[in-house]
C-alpha cells in the first residue's frame, strides 16, 4: 500500500500540472496570434511599425518560455519518462534564460518607446522620434545577443539529475540541477533584472504623470470628438502599465518561491510546480492583454495612425 501511495500524485501536484498544461495550450495559441498578426506587414512586403517589430519578439520570447519550462517537465504527470541527460538539462536551462532575459529586455523597450511617443515634442525629441523605426530592430536582436552572452556560463553549471540512494527522494531524480553558483554571481543576475525592471517602473511611472498631467489640462475643455490619436495613445500606455505591473508582480512572487524551495526541503517539489506556474504566468496573459485590448479601428493599441 506504501508503495502504491509513493506511486501516486497528491492532488495540489496533479492541479498544478493540468494548470501548467492549460497554460502551454493558452499561452501558445496566443503568442502565435500575437506573432502572426504582427509579423504579416512583412509577409505583404511592407515594412514593420517599431511596436510590431517588438511584439513579435516578445511573442517569440513568450512561446519558448512557455514550451521550455512547462512542456517537457510536465509530462511527468501523465507518462513515465526516462531521466533527462546532462546535456538535455543544459540546453533546457539555458534557452529558458535566454528567452527569459529577451523577454524582459523587449518588454523593457517597448516601454521605453510608449514613453517617447508621449513625450511632448520639441526639435530634440523629433530627431529620436525620427530614428526610432530604424533602432527599435537594433534594439530587438541587441536583447537576443545580450542575453545569450549575459547566460553562457549557465551550461557550465547545469548537471544532470541527482541519483541518491533515499527512494523516498524517487522524483529528484526526474529534474535537472544546478551547482556552483556563487553570491557574486547571483548578485549580478539579480542586479541585471533588477536595472531592467527599474526603468520599466520608471517609464511606466513618468507615463503616468504625464496622462495626469494632460488630463489636467485637458478637463476646461470638452468637446463632443475628442481625438482618437489620443484616446489610441492612452489606451496603448494603459496595456504597457499593465504588462509591466504583471511582469513585476509575477517575477517578486517567483523570487519569493526560489527563497522557499532553498530553504523549505519537504516541499521543494510543490514550490518547485508554483514557480513554473509562476514563470509562465507572463508569457501566457502579455499576449492575452495586447489582443483583447485591441480596440478594433484603424489606430488599434500600439500602433500608431
Amino acid at each position: 500500500m506504501s508503495a502504491h501511495n509513493k506511486s501516486l500524485k497528491s492532488t495540489e501536484e496533479v492541479t498544478l500540472q493540468i494548470l501548467l498544461l492549460c497554460q502551454f495550450v493558452v499561452g501558445t495559441v496566443a503568442n502565435v496570434c500575437l506573432f502572426v498578426r504582427n509579423f504579416s506587414p512583412v509577409l505583404a512586403g511592407s515594412q514593420q511599425r517599431p511596436t510590431q517589430v517588438i511584439l513579435s519578439h516578445i511573442a517569440v520570447a513568450n512561446a519558448l518560455i512557455l514550451f521550455i519550462t512547462i512542456f517537457p517537465n510536465n509530462m511527468v504527470a501523465f507518462a513515465p519518462r526516462n531521466p533527462p541527460t546532462e546535456l538535455k538539462c543544459k540546453l533546457e536551462f539555458f534557452t529558458r534564460l535566454v528567452a527569459r532575459s529577451t523577454n524582459l529586455c523587449s518588454t523593457c523597450v517597448l516601454s521605453i518607446h510608449q514613453f517617447v511617443t508621449l513625450v511632448p515634442v520639441n526639435k530634440v525629441k523629433v530627431i529620436i522620434r525620427a530614428s526610432i523605426p530604424n533602432l527599435v530592430s537594433y534594439f530587438c536582436y541587441s536583447c537576443w545577443f545580450l542575453s545569450v552572452i549575459n547566460n553562457i556560463y549557465i551550461p557550465i553549471k547545469v548537471t544532470g539529475p541527482r541519483i541518491t540512494g533515499n527512494s523516498t527522494d524517487s522524483k529528484s531524480k526526474l529534474f535537472c540541477s544546478t551547482s556552483g553558483f556563487s553570491v557574486g554571481i547571483v548578485f549580478l543576475r539579480f542586479a541585471h533584472d533588477a536595472t531592467f525592471m527599474s526603468i520599466m517602473v520608471w517609464t511606466s511611472v513618468s507615463m503616468v504623470l504625464l496622462l495626469h498631467r494632460h488630463r489636467q489640462r485637458m478637463q476646461h475643455i470638452h468637446t463632443p470628438n475628442q481625438n482618437p490619436r489620443g484616446q489610441a495613445e492612452t489606451r496603448a500606455t494603459h496595456t504597457i502599465l499593465m504588462l509591466v505591473v504583471t511582469f513585476v508582480g509575477f517575477y517578486l512572487l517567483n523570487f519569493i518561491c526560489i527563497i522557499f524551495h532553498n530553504f523549505f526541503v519537504d516541499s521543494r517539489l510543490f514550490v518547485r510546480h508554483v514557480g513554473e506556474v509562476l514563470v509562465a504566468g507572463f508569457p501566457t496573459i502579455s499576449p492575452l492583454l495586447l489582443i483583447f485590448r485591441d480596440p478594433k479601428d484603424p489606430c488599434s493599441v500600439l500602433f500608431s495612425c
